[in-house]
């Protein structure tokens, strides 16, 4: 109940964003979720025994978003600009006999936690933006929930036992059937609303079939990223990032398929606008 409870809040404020927001504020946001995240990757760092300063790393994601709104041609030389300063960092703050792991405990952390999510500031700056956005969310939460239902009705054969003992084949099927179904109710609402109210809120240019495919492609990314995820968990010996959201966890069990998934969805759209 507090899992449903809590999405039936989140999700709501989510699309109010997507649609109504100025890019500013959802960068804020984003940013902010990043940092959440990060901090609690930080807090499973430590109990690997890595010391890295959490300050700094969220510092520095503070600067990537922050150049990255300004300068967004110039984020990958921000984010070396910024690896490097926690390189620097850690060499002079950490003791000598853990510089190398808190320097990739630090790196990682920017990239995963904030890299990662540029993706989405990215896609929302699109003259489809909102709509690519709402696609990618809707994907992966509906194959997220289909494959938790269809998972503990019909689960028996496991998928990767080692590193997440819940998860079955049965229900990564039911995800991937979920997203295309996600996709296909996202494309027919985009119809209705224009041929009903004239409205173009939902803008999905291409073929039917090239939607469905990225929701086929963008469901993978997103189990990959639920298991990468469940792999750093399971190493530390913890089981969820945090206790942040009533029935989910932390902020990175909730977005973990997220940092996958929106980097693939943002480079399928720049190699297919290239070709």
């Amino acid at each position: 109940m507090k899992r449903i409870l809590t999405a039936l809040v989140l999700i709501p404020l989510v699309l109010v964003l997507v649609f109504l927001g100025p890019q500013w504020l959802v960068t804020l946001v984003t940013a902010m979720l990043s940092a959440l995240a990060a901090w609690e990757y930080l807090n499973m760092a430590e109990r690997s025994g890595s010391h890295p300063s959490r300050i700094a790393v969220i510092v520095a994601i503070g600067a990537l978003f922050l150049g990255n709104f300004y300068y967004p041609d110039q984020t990958a030389a921000i984010f070396g600009i910024l690896s490097l300063g926690l390189l620097i960092y850690c060499t002079f703050r950490s003791n000598v006999d853990m510089v190398m792991a808190d320097a990739a405990v630090s790196v990682f952390c920017l990239f995963y936690a904030g890299m990662t999510l540029l993706a989405l500031t990215a896609l929302r700056e699109q003259a489809n933006g909102p709509s690519l956005v709402t696609f990618l969310l809707c994907v992966v939460w509906a194959g997220d929930i289909a494959a938790y239902y269809v998972g503990r009705a019909f689960g028996r054969h496991k998928l990767a036992p080692l590193l997440s003992p819940n998860k079955t084949w049965e229900g990564a099927l039911g995800s991937v059937a979920g997203s295309l179904l996600a996709a296909g109710a996202l494309l027919g609402l985009e119809h209705l609303l224009k041929v009903w109210f004239n409205s173009a809120k939902l803008s999905y240019p291409e073929e039917l079939w090239y939607w469905l495919v990225l929701a086929l492609v963008v469901n993978v990314a997103a189990q990959l990223g639920d298991l990468a995820e469940s792999a750093l968990k399971r190493s530390v010996g913890v089981k969820d990032s945090g206790a942040l959201l009533p029935g989910h966890g932390g902020v990175l069990d909730r977005i973990d398929a997220l940092l996958l998934a929106a980097p693939v969805l943002w480079y399928a759209q720049v190699i297919h606008q290239r070709f």
